[in-house]
């Protein structure tokens, strides 16, 4: 479990694909915190590290995470955010996250308000329902608080310690970003599914 409040940006330095998934490198000081079989979020995508070097990282990505994420677009040389699993005792600072990224939304405006920046995000109406103003939201793995909703997305605001901690700062327009929803939405969701059922059916709940 994450709590959506990146440790580090580390680098992506080797990003080799094939048709079974891809094997990912990155450069990262955190990694001295690891090792084999450990979990490690990047991008907001829980990985297990498979390899421990001097400095780095490896990590294998299978191919439904790349259809389900924007690591499919990753080029070496990019940044990454990364965290690592929360511990017993630790504060949850953010909110959270698994690391089961649910689909991807494209950053369609950035302006800025104030000493904030605002991201405009399109995504799908899969996802748009289990968001709520002023609920959480995780980018990237970064843990957010939706700022607006739209019928085509929602936005987010970014303070200036978030764009100097993170890569979201980087963004542009067009960019693709890893989202996850609040998991109690979506087992709230389950539930209620699990109720109306019942009394479809002539149950008692």
């Amino acid at each position: 479990m994450f709590t959506g409040l990146i440790g580090e940006v580390g680098r992506a330095v080797a990003v080799r694909r094939a048709e079974s998934g891809m094997r990912l490198a990155v450069r990262a000081e955190l990694a001295a915190e690891l090792a084999e079989g450990d979990s490690v979020a990047v991008n907001g995508v829980c990985l297990t590290a498979t390899g421990i070097g001097e400095g780095g990282f490896e990590a294998d990505v299978m191919s439904e995470t790349l259809a389900r994420s924007a690591l499919a677009g990753l080029e070496e040389g990019a940044g990454v955010n990364l965290e690592l699993p929360l511990r017993a005792g630790d504060r949850l600072g953010g909110h959270v996250v698994q690391g089961h990224v649910d689909g991807t939304a494209s950053v369609a405006e950035i302006r800025s308000e104030g000493f904030s920046r605002v991201l405009e995000l399109e995504t799908s109406g899969d996802m748009c329902r289990y968001l709520v103003l002023k609920g959480s939201v995780a980018l990237d793995g970064v843990s957010l608080t939706v700022s607006a909703l739209s019928e085509r997305g929602f936005a987010v605001s970014l303070i200036p310690e978030t764009l100097r901690r993170t890569t979201l700062g980087d963004l542009r327009e067009g960019a693709q970003v890893n989202v996850e929803v609040d998991i109690l939405a979506k087992h709230l969701e389950r539930l209620m599914d699990a109720h109306r059922e019942a009394l479809a059916a002539g149950g008692r709940t």
